[in-house]
This record gives structure tokens, sequence and C-alpha cells, in this order.
């Protein structure tokens, strides 16, 4: 197996735990926010979608935008990843089926004055990704773990730390946009609820996204 391939197992591998582990975050973030008093109409009602959404949409969509990343950035390592127009045209080839897949542009309303901000950041989140994905798929080395290849990549802790803090960034800022305005949201019942359990769960994502690093590099 060549470096790249071998690369790419990993790294999908983890994105794919990443993505498994936000959404148990969620689910049982949901179930907390749910018995403190909400009304009972209510409950199941926003239950009932984000568990649909969860199970369904967010599971399906993101394995796809898993996919698109990272066969863009084999892609461009296979023709040349330093040539800048050869990587606009790969990442416009590619966004409309990413944003399809994205779980926030879902969700929100195209017509709303906001959507344009949140595809704006959608775009870098994309952009940032298939960066990422390049330097990992290149790494090489005796390489037999995601922390292997974290090591191998970004060589010391405060590199890899300022990768993560960009992409986290970005995400943060797709998630503020929704929150000043509730109202770009399709979701009829329960958006504040929505949102506070999107937010939480992406801090306790991001908290322990940092602690692996940390331990990557100790």
């Amino acid at each position: 197996m060549d470096v790249i391939e071998r690369n790419y197992k990993i790294l999908e591998g983890r994105m794919i735990d990443l993505m498994q582990r936000s959404l148990n975050y969620g689910k049982n973030l949901i179930d907390s926010e749910l018995d403190t008093g909400l009304a009972v109409l209510i409950k199941p009602i926003v239950k009932s979608f984000y568990k649909y959404w969860s199970d369904n949409d967010a599971k399906v969509g993101t394995l796809e935008q898993i996919k698109l990343t990272l066969n863009a950035a084999k892609e461009l390592l296979a023709n040349g990843g330093d040539i800048r127009e050869h990587f606009d045209k790969i990442i416009n080839d590619n966004f409309p089926k990413y944003l399809e897949n994205d779980q926030t542009n879902r969700q929100c309303k195209k017509s709303h004055r906001n959507y344009n901000k949140l595809l704006e950041v959608t775009k870098k989140v994309f952009i940032s990704q298939v960066e990422e994905s390049i330097l990992f798929l290149k790494a090489e080395g005796d390489i037999r773990d995601y922390d292997d290849l974290t090591r191998a990549t970004f060589k010391t802790k405060e590199k890899a730390y300022q990768a993560l803090k960009r992409q986290l960034d970005f995400n943060e800022e797709g998630i503020l946009i929704v929150e000043r305005d509730l109202s770009i949201m399709h979701v009829p019942v329960g958006k504040k609820i929505i949102i506070k359990v999107l937010k939480e769960g992406f801090d306790l994502t991001k908290k322990q996204l940092i602690k692996d690093l940390d331990n990557a590099f100790n």
C-alpha cells in the first residue's frame, strides 16, 4: 500500500469516528434539554426531528462530505496540489455536492438575508479541509495510527494546534450566523433548543479534539 492510500484510510477512519462522536454528543444533549420543562406538545416533535436528522440526513450527508474532501485532496496530489488554478477548479467542481450534503445548509432558507454569509463560511470550511487533507495524505514515515499521522504531518504541537484552530474557528463562525438570527432555519419549532444543542455539542467536540492533540504530542 502506498503512502497516500495508507494515510487516506487512517484519516477516513478518524473523520468517521469524529462524526459518530459528535452525533452521540447531540443525542445525549437533546435528551437532557428536553427534560428541562419544555412544553409537552413540543417535546416529541423536536426529539423526533433530531433523531431522524442524526440517524439519517446527518450521517449520510457527512459521510458524503468526508468522501468528497478526501477524494479532492487525493486528486490534487495526483495532479500537482501546489498548482493554484487546478486547486480552484477541483474546489469549484466539488463544492456544490459538498454544500448539498452540509447539514447546516440543509436546515437553512436559501432566500434568507444571511444565507450568503453562511455559504461563504461553508466554502471556507471545505477549502480548509481539503488543504489540511493534502498535508495528511502526503505525510511520510512509520505511521500506524492517527496520532502518528498527526505528528508526521505537523511536526510540532503548535503547528497542529493552529491547523485545528483554523478548522474550529470556521465551524464556529457558521454556528454563530445561525444563532444570531434563528429565522434562517427551516425548523418549525424548537429552534433555540436545536441551536443550543449544536453549540454545546461543538464545544464538547472542540474540547475532545484539543485533548486528543495534547495526547498525540505527549
